[in-house]
């Protein structure tokens, strides 16, 4: 089968397409051929060892110190199962199905155990816009209803609305029933916009930290905000949560757990079989459409890489190893 690999951290053009063994599909496993692929900034992250704060050294720990431990990258997916393990009871030849991995997605076949995170993918969407929910909707459902709790009034910023997370956290936190502010360039206004954001701040003019307005949630997905700076934008019982953990974040979080008022917050969004659901329960029944960019064949993975990191992706980029796609 073809399958993207590499052998050594760097730039997009590390990345190759070349013959591999297909996978042998085990008792417990599932042989899934995969039809989308996202290059999410996770995988741009791995593929670079490019690694936030405090997380460079675990993160090149787990994925390879001095380099890849595994040559075909990618962690989320769509596609339908092609052969299943004798011991198999959740799913059947035929099945679509999405979900994540540690590694091996960017490749036409992939093996995953069944008690993995795959599950079901929702019917209403294409393989393409499924393969993005294991890490939008995923993480932005784990820290919004999970973490911070979000409950219908409350007033909601998100910080990178127009990123794969931040996209996602607008859908959700308006189906959560927040009044939502999305903090983007105003090239994105119309899309962010299209996602249920009721207002909108374009950061390239303004702060929103200089803004009267104080928020209940604020949700860093872009790296770009702190609990210090974003403090007095907080009411009283205010939570303030980032994707990225910085040691400044951690002792904030120490702190403000034990002296109250505003709280910083962390967490580590794990895609499951059982998160899989519920994101499927939410899409098929609110009609949540991720927004998609580009997609891109298997045999211009780099191409694919090159957008995400070079460009400004106004959507979720795809490897696409569908005959016909929705892009």
């Amino acid at each position: 089968m073809k399958a993207a690999t590499y052998d050594t951290y760097g730039a997009p053009d590390v990345l190759t397409i070349e013959e591999v063994d297909t996978p042998t599909v085990g008792a417990h496993e599932v042989l899934v051929q995969v039809l989308a692929s996202p290059v999410t900034q996770g995988d741009r992250r791995v593929r670079a060892a490019d690694y936030p704060g405090i997380l460079k050294v675990p993160g090149c720990m787990m994925t390879g110190l001095f380099r890849p431990s595994q040559r075909v990258p990618g962690t989320n997916f769509a596609g339908k199962v092609v052969a299943v393990g004798a011991e198999i009871t959740r799913f059947g030849v035929g099945d679509d199905v999405y979900g994540a991995c540690d590694f091996g997605a960017y490749a036409e076949y992939l093996c995953v155990a069944e008690d993995s995170a795959v599950a079901p993918m929702p019917k209403n969407i294409s393989y393409e816009r499924a393969s993005t929910l294991p890490y939008g909707a995923v993480t932005a459902l784990t820290f919004l209803r999970d973490l911070a709790d979000v409950r219908p009034g409350e007033r909601v910023l998100i910080v990178g609305a127009a990123g794969g997370v931040g996209r996602m956290a607008v859908s959700l936190a308006k189906q959560f029933g927040a009044e939502v502010t999305g903090v983007c360039r105003g090239a994105d206004f119309e899309m962010v916009r299209s996602l249920g954001a009721d207002h909108l701040i374009d950061y390239t003019f303004e702060d929103f930290r200089q803004k009267d307005g104080r928020w209940d949630v604020i949700f860093d997905t872009s790296g770009t905000a702190s609990f210090s700076s974003c403090r007095a934008s907080l009411t009283p019982n205010g939570r303030f949560m980032s994707l990225y953990l910085q040691f400044t974040l951690l002792m904030h979080m120490l702190l403000t757990a034990v002296i109250g008022g505003p709280r910083a917050l962390f967490a580590i969004a794990l895609p499951s079989a059982e998160k899989l659901d519920e994101v499927r329960d939410i899409v098929e029944e609110h009609d949540v459409r991720p927004e998609l960019d580009r997609c891109f064949p298997l045999e211009q993975i780099r191409d694919a890489h090159a957008r995400v990191e070079d460009d400004r992706p106004r959507g979720d980029v795809v490897v696409s190893g569908a005959a016909t796609h929705c892009c």
